[in-house]
């Protein structure tokens, strides 16, 4: 047999130790052969392909990125996508796909494995940590561990001059890296995108953090909203998969609380640092455990499944309930967070 794999969506921490897990098992009990679609979904689109071998994957563990690339590819938008799809598989003597990615990487790999009958199997990758039937994502522990130590050292800057500092994380829909960031890093005040906020609320948690002599620092998810007002973009663009840039939030809070407490307000938007380096030992170990099931799955026949993790189990799940809705933050978990508040 051979196997296609891809990496697509944003870059993440992990990514290589998945096409590792998969490659390893793979050829040394299976004795499949793999092909690596490089980009993405633009892989099997235009038959864009690299060798993938044991040598290939030496040494690849503790890298971030991905070796392969990665991209925003949609085939479904292209233009006799499926078709080109099939074809490349069938020149390339492909037998089954594995598609690493979040949510629109695996929304493809629903459709292509559903609809169209090309056998794919999922591994669900996002910082962001949004996507249902698994308890965690890889990726996701890396980027809170930057974001935490980016807020450790800030604490000490905005003490030595009495500002307030607004620091902006990842988290379009969801908020788990502002919480779970927020609360490690000891911050005054949490934003997330599933509890709009009142501006004025913002103000008065900073303005007590003052009162106590301490200066405030404000965790802010890239897609919080204020009550009043919508998401901050960057422009109006759209990506392949209808998705809006989003960008700007923390520094337009920033002056809003300078302006309406008269106390000086900076901003770090932590970025795409958070998806850079390399993976922290958890996620080398669930990416790592990713891969070797994802291959089990292609051996078994069990095809439109994506592994997940559930408690310490690896399971299979239908990629369908990964996708179909985000996993967001329980108002419960960020009431917990609120006794810090101020």
């Amino acid at each position: 047999m051979r196997v296609g794999v891809l990496t697509g969506g944003g870059d993440c921490p992990g990514l290589n130790a998945v096409i590792r897990g998969v490659v390893r098992k793979g050829i040394q009990e299976y004795a499949y052969e793999f092909v690596g679609y490089r980009d993405g979904w633009r892989g099997p689109l235009e038959g864009d392909t690299i060798p993938l071998d044991i040598a290939a994957v030496r040494g690849i563990l503790p890298r971030g990125g991905t070796i392969l690339g990665s991209s925003r590819t949609n085939p479904l938008k292209a233009e006799d996508g499926v078709r080109r799809i099939k074809e490349n598989l069938a020149k390339h003597e492909v037998d089954a796909l594995i598609a690493i990615g979040g949510e629109d990487t695996l929304g493809v790999a629903t459709a292509l494995s559903g609809e169209y009958g090309i056998p794919c199997v999922g591994v669900p990758k996002t910082i962001d940590n949004d996507l249902s039937a698994t308890d965690y994502t890889f990726g996701f522990d890396t980027a809170v561990g930057i974001a935490t130590e980016a807020i450790d050292r800030l604490h000490t800057t905005a003490e030595s001059h009495m500002r307030v500092l607004v620091v902006e994380v990842m988290g379009r829909h969801a908020g788990w890296i502002a919480l779970h960031s927020g609360l490690a890093g000891g911050a005054n005040v949490i934003l997330i995108p599933e509890q709009r906020f009142e501006v004025d609320q913002v103000c008065k948690w900073v303005t007590s953090r003052f009162r106590a002599t301490y200066a405030p620092i404000v965790v802010v998810a890239e897609g919080a909203m204020p009550k009043d007002g919508d998401a901050v973009l960057k422009d109006g663009t759209l990506d392949s998969f209808g998705h809006v840039r989003l960008s700007g939030v923390g520094e337009w809070l920033a002056k809003e609380i300078e302006a309406r407490t008269g106390k000086e307000a900076r901003t770090t938007v932590l970025g795409h640092v958070q998806r850079g380096g390399t993976p922290s030992a958890f996620d080398r170990w669930l990416a790592t455990r990713f891969g070797l099931h994802a291959i089990e799955a292609v051996r078994d026949g069990d095809f439109g499944k994506m592994v997940a993790l559930q408690g310490t189990n690896i399971v299979r799940v239908p990629i369908s309930d990964a996708t179909s809705k985000l996993k967001t933050v329980d108002p419960k978990l960020y009431e917990e967070a609120g006794v810090f508040f101020g």
